[in-house]
């Protein structure tokens, strides 16, 4: 009699199992799909958002004519604007051309969320965003702008070589790119974490930073009020909870597979968290995206339909010889890049002169970026308030669609849209001073011209017959009201005039 003896795993086996699960190699093809759709969403509300506002903020009658802009480089820069400004808008910059690249990227971004000639569509969408980054100056000066063209780029490498991509018949998604682009939501994470440390902000310092950060943001959620009424002890466990998803668990981005799955979750409710509370444009959706490259097939099989999945071959089509050869090019290169930078934003620069002068060459093309959200955290919330008169002794307020104005009126949820002269005008309160902003003296010109294109961009403009002949702007500190205030006055706001920030001006004063 034969009895059959099964051996059970050595425990080393087990502990593996626990953290890696299943053992065969993982798949990709489903992850690329589903982050090149995501990755066309946010191209499309990017594109789009811009679509709405960028005669009103670079075009030809607009707040800094994107014209005078390149003309400006062109004198200050000679023969070398055109590689340290690449942009298209260099051979054509009519309002026409502005509204045709914007309108052409949101077509573009539809043919990537439709799996339509995903590869091409890329390069054009990462081409265009990169001209209306640069015309856009100081309205497309965020840190998700230069995001987006950081993953944009490493995406055209990305996407299946088809033209009409199906799942069952794609190429096998190149892990070399997949590592890239965890690299990208390490160094994302890492240095933003590293940034509040290194500032020497004493909020951060001493755990307090929350019990500002909900009121003194750009622009606000309702759900923020709620949240900046809650006790220091939970916004001090929010600090932390910041620091361990920004300073510890990008290291876990590194491990094993459900080590991978463990760091994607928490990075991404930390992010859905700031999303509820705030509103930062894509931002925080395009560091989810780049979350969902820390899955496997295995993991997305069991959230799509079985007749969908079906569809996947195996085994699978290997990469062409040639792509895995530009791949590695590109990944030496892309490596290169991010240690020089991360070693100048965390190491004080120890890598050689060389290596930098070297890097520095290719910083016009934003392919590799610098990051450090919130490094210091404002303490204070100071607003603008632009007000007009025709005679110098009544003035109206002009009313902005999304910043604090109204104390009555409720903060909205807005993003993934970015109204960007709103966060220009937090901005340029911080700066204290008209004058250190070019920007705002040439809006303020805008209102006394009376200029339809500007004018779109507000809320409400107090003077539709015919503009001011004056315009002043005050400054106001503002706070979230407490639920004692709010339940009496019905305010989400306090506030208080604190300085003059631009005196009463005509148009023949600001020539």
């Amino acid at each position: 009699m034969n009895i059959g003896i099964v051996s059970s795993p050595n425990p080393i086996d087990r502990i593996r199992r626990v953290f890696t699960g299943d053992s065969a190699p993982p798949n990709y093809i489903l992850t690329r799909w589903l982050f090149l759709r995501l990755l066309g969403f946010i191209y499309l509300f990017a594109f789009s958002s811009l679509w709405l506002q960028i005669i009103g903020l670079v075009g030809s009658n607009g707040i800094s004519p994107a014209v005078n802009f390149l003309h400006s480089v062109e004198q200050s820069l000679g023969s070398a604007a055109h590689w340290q400004l690449p942009t298209l808008f260099w051979y054509n910059v009519s309002d026409t051309f502005l509204l045709f690249i914007c309108g052409a990227g949101t077509l573009l971004a539809a043919l990537v969320i439709v799996d339509l000639f995903t590869l091409p569509a890329l390069a054009l969408l990462w081409v265009f965003y990169l001209s209306l980054f640069y015309v856009g100056q100081d309205f497309l000066s965020f840190q998700w702008d230069t995001l987006l063209l950081e993953v944009g780029f490493l995406a055209i490498f990305f996407a299946p070589l088809y033209p009409f991509p199906r799942l069952n018949r794609q190429d096998v998604p190149s892990r070399v790119m997949i590592w890239l682009f965890r690299l990208v939501l390490f160094k994302l994470m890492l240095e933003s974490g590293v940034a509040k440390l290194a500032s020497g902000d004493l909020t951060w310092h001493t755990f307090t930073a929350m019990t500002y950060h909900y009121w003194t943001q750009p622009l606000p959620t309702p759900l923020a009020w709620y949240m900046n009424q809650l006790p220091l002890p939970f916004h001090q466990f929010e600090v932390l909870v910041t620091f361990i998803v920004e300073l510890i668990v990008p290291f876990l981005i590194w491990g094993p597979r459900r080590v991978r799955f463990l760091a994607g979750a928490l990075i991404a409710a930390h992010q859905i968290f700031i999303f509820l509370t705030g509103n930062y444009t894509f931002f925080n959706l395009l560091t989810i995206c780049l979350c969902v490259l820390l899955l496997d097939d295995a993991f997305l099989h069991r959230f799509f339909p079985r007749r969908f999945t079906n569809t996947i071959p195996l085994p699978l089509n290997r990469v062409p010889i040639v792509r895995q050869v530009i791949v590695g090019f590109l990944a030496v290169f892309i490596v290169f890049l991010n240690i020089v930078q991360m070693d100048n934003q965390m190491l004080n620069g120890e890598i050689p002169g060389f290596a930098n002068e070297a890097a520095s060459r290719f910083e016009s093309l934003h392919i590799v970026n610098g990051y450090g959200l919130f490094a210091t955290m404002t303490t204070s919330r100071p607003e603008i308030i632009v007000e007009g008169s025709r005679d110098g002794q009544t003035w109206l307020p002009y009313d902005f669609k999304y910043k604090a104005g109204d104390p009555s009126r409720s903060p909205i949820w807005v993003a993934p849209y970015q109204p960007r002269l709103d966060w220009q005008m937090w901005f340029a309160a911080l700066e204290g001073s008209p004058y250190a902003e070019s920007w705002f003296t040439n809006f303020v010109r805008r209102l006394l011209q009376g200029s339809p294109d500007v004018l779109v961009l507000l809320g409400s403009n107090p003077f539709p017959d015919a503009p001011p002949r004056y315009i002043r702007a005050e400054l106001y500190s503002y706070h979230f009201t407490d639920a004692a205030s709010r339940q009496t006055t019905g305010n989400w706001w306090q506030r208080e005039q604190t300085a003059e920030f631009l005196p009463s001006v005509s148009l023949t004063d600001l020539k």
